[in-house]
């Protein structure tokens, strides 16, 4: 990255402001500003996260912040309520109370002699979410947002569940925010108080697992604050960007089929992080296009930044498989709309551990999809039963047309999974899936001929399955892989599908043993290249453990061939589609100091215990311990997450997230740990958790948690 120090406005910044919200709580804030704003009132956007602007997002903002500023506008970090230096609790993640203080926020801003009246919202993940659902709501000077790794929908393509299955970021994500939470604020900004605003948040707050657990259904809960609910409701323009190695890829494109605001979309090779910062590279000058978005909608500047194509990717070239890349080979291609006039729906008939050409499918059409169809949410699904079907989808279910093939079948050891990676790629530790080869001995596996010529999907592939199952509770997982000459699979996307539940939306049904069943996998959406030479691999497995919670019992899995398909969004391979103006290279402000005291360790390991059969994946992110030099604070965080298995006991999978935050100045030391453990049953999930406040040697909070929480259809 090049830092630049000589901007168009010298700047100035004010570390911490207090905004009183209407019911007295104040929340701290972090200004850059241009020194010209005085006199000359220039747009704020704000930044609204839960993740403390004064450490430990502090040198990330010290990148954008302060070069946005130096373009002409006032970047405003606020730390949500609860966290940070702000007043208050934080009791769950988007509640109304959040998105009301975000609203006090901007017509604070808006009333500031340094602003002219017009804001704008940025973020990365929960301050995308932030920027978005609050555009929703449409407070009167929000003109414009700027939006990276986020979803419109919190239940179906949120790190909680997939396909109406469970995912193990539910836990990771909650044990999470169960130390975030909890941490103190610093006694530099808010004095004295502090110990008093620590223990408020140690007494008040909950392991959030365990209301995320309460709702395993798409009920109100998850309804809320999604904007897929009403996509009208956003009437300001939308710059969305994401990473095919972020949980995230799929949001960009629905915003781009289904709003009516001006907006534009940007996936790269990425992981969870910004594009400036994107890993794996090519990290691009994001920050450039960034200023040219908010001059046109807040400043009102005709500079051509709604010219050209709807969505700029990054189209992968083919990779060997390993669990993190500096870069990703590619090309930047270009789409003038989305849904694409240029991708073609092209479905294959799976047979016995191929997959056919279109022209092989019963009817020679291979029953093609809608051309351009949009990436719907990861694994968003439906499923009918054969005898209940409507008439237009009878007749092609297996046992109405007279072509029913034989039954395919496969019952996955819980090892499946192993090698899946991370639901979201963090990018540290090494968290990308790893070679295929062994999860696909435990699935039932379709491989494509040698291809002869290149092949490139850009969208969500889709899985249609005439199937049935042996227990009422059961799950299938879906992988593309990109299989080498020498036989080694890159997984490309994948999608989890809990078959009774259908698309989420209606209560969870039992499935009937033995019973045909129709089901539809919708993919996560991935924009690849596959080569001469290779092969594309479809991979089915009916567990996909520690990604993907199991079901209470093993499951055998029949799949009719003939009757079922994979449909790729394949596009042309030889147009003139990159996009005309080039991205510049990643810029920014120059990092805040820092000086490493202890060092970092990495861990991500698999084993397994041929004597009890216990399987684990141990996972370690410690940060060690650094001193932020300008404010003199040493802080600290490690993450753990282990999760294990025996045999093929589909109740012994255990799931462990534990953290430690540590912060010291001089004699302030004070640190928060936290553990929460998920176990189950066939009836329900056992949630342990405990909470330990540290000032020095001394523990000064405890409080633990016992609670059971029932199954209900997972």
């Amino acid at each position: 990255m090049r830092h630049v120090s000589d901007l168009p406005y010298a700047t100035k910044e004010e570390q911490h402001l207090t905004i009183r919200m209407s019911d007295g709580v104040r929340l701290s804030a972090h200004v850059w500003r241009p020194v010209s704003s005085e006199d000359e009132p220039v747009p704020a956007i704000l930044e609204y996260i839960p993740y403390r602007k004064r450490d430990l997002t502090s040198v990330r903002d010290s990148i954008h912040h302060p070069y946005l500023a130096g373009h002409g506008y006032a970047c405003v970090r606020v730390d949500l309520r609860g966290t940070g230096d702000s007043e208050g609790v934080l009791r769950d993640e988007y509640l109304e109370r959040e998105q009301a203080d975000a609203e006090e926020v901007l017509a604070w801003l808006a009333e500031r002699p340094w602003c002219d009246g017009t804001t704008g919202m940025m973020g990365l993940s929960w301050g995308a979410f932030a920027a978005l659902q609050v555009a929703a709501r449409q407070p009167p000077s929000l003109r414009a947002i700027v939006i990276a790794s986020f979803t419109d929908d919190r239940y179906a393509d949120d790190m909680h569940y997939m396909g109406g299955a469970l995912l193990s970021d539910n836990l990771a994500e909650a044990g999470t925010m169960f130390a975030y939470a909890t941490c103190p604020p610093d006694p530099a900004v808010v004095g004295e108080r502090w110990r008093e605003m620590w223990q408020e948040r140690l007494e008040n707050t909950e392991p959030w697992v365990l209301e995320w657990l309460r709702h395993q259904r798409r009920d109100a809960y998850w309804r809320r604050a999604s904007v897929c609910e009403d996509y009208q409701a956003v009437r300001c323009p939308v710059l969305a960007s994401s990473g095919w190695a972020d949980g995230y890829s799929n949001a960009v494109t629905r915003l781009l089929a289904n709003l009516d605001v001006p907006r534009k979309g940007l996936i790269g090779p990425w992981s969870h992080k910004f594009p400036h910062l994107g890993e794996p590279g090519p990290a691009i000058g994001y920050l450039q296009e960034v200023v040219r978005w908010w001059d046109r909608w807040l400043k009102g500047i005709e500079n051509g930044v709604m010219d050209g194509p709807m969505l700029r990717t990054w189209m992968q070239d083919t990779v060997p498989p390993s669990t993190s890349y500096a870069e990703r080979p590619g090309r930047w291609v270009a789409e003038p709309s989305w849904p694409s006039p240029h991708i073609r729906q092209v479905t294959h008939p799976l047979t016995r551990h191929r997959i056919g050409t279109p022209e092989e499918a019963p009817d020679g059409t291979g029953r093609p999809g809608a051309a351009g169809a949009a990436p719907g949410p990861a694994a968003d699904a439906s499923v009918s039963a054969d005898a209940e079907a409507s008439p237009a989808v009878a007749a092609d279910d297996a046992g109405h047309d007279g072509r029913s093939g034989e039954a395919m079948t496969v019952r996955s050891p819980l090892s499946v999974g192993q090698f899946a990676g991370k639901w979201a790629s963090y990018n540290a530790p090494p968290d990308l899936p790893y070679d295929q080869r062994e999860e696909d001995g435990g699935s039932l596996v379709f491989d494509t001929d040698q291809l002869t010529e290149r092949v490139e999907i850009l969208g969500s592939p889709t899985v249609e399955l005439d199937l049935a199952v042996s227990e009422p509770v059961a799950q299938v997982a879906a992988r593309i892989s990109d299989v080498a000459p020498d036989g080694s699979a890159t997984r490309v996307t994948y999608g989890i599908l809990n078959i009774g539940r259908g698309d989420g939306t209606a209560d969870p049904t039992p499935l009937e043993p033995g019973r045909r069943y129709r089901a539809v996998i919708q993919l996560n959406g991935v924009a690849q290249a596959f080569p001469p030479g290779h092969r594309i691999r479809l991979s089915l497995s009916t567990s996909y453990w520690p990604l993907a919670w199991p079901p209470p019992r093993p499951v055998l899995l029949s799949v009719y061939e003939g009757t079922s398909s994979l449909t790729l969004p394949v596009r042309p391979t030889d147009r003139g589609d990159e996009p005309a103006r080039p991205f510049g290279e990643p810029e920014g402000a120059p990092p805040l100091r820092t000086t490493r005291l202890s060092p970092v360790e990495e861990r991500w390991d698999v084993r397994r215990d041929l004597v009890d059969y216990r399987a684990e994946l141990e996972i370690v992110k410690d940060r060690g311990l650094v001193r932020f030099d300008d404010i003199g604070l040493d802080v600290g965080s490690r993450a753990y997450e282990r999760y294990t298995s025996v045999a093929d006991d589909f109740t012994s999978p255990s799931g462990e997230s534990a953290w430690t935050m540590r912060f010291r100045r001089d004699d302030w030391d004070v640190r928060v740990e936290t553990r929460t453990v998920l176990r189950c049953d066939e009836r329900a999930f056992q949630v342990h958790a405990t909470l330990d406040g540290y000032e020095g040697d001394r523990r000064v909070f405890s409080r633990s948690w016992n609670e059971t929480v029932p199954r209900d259809g997972l």
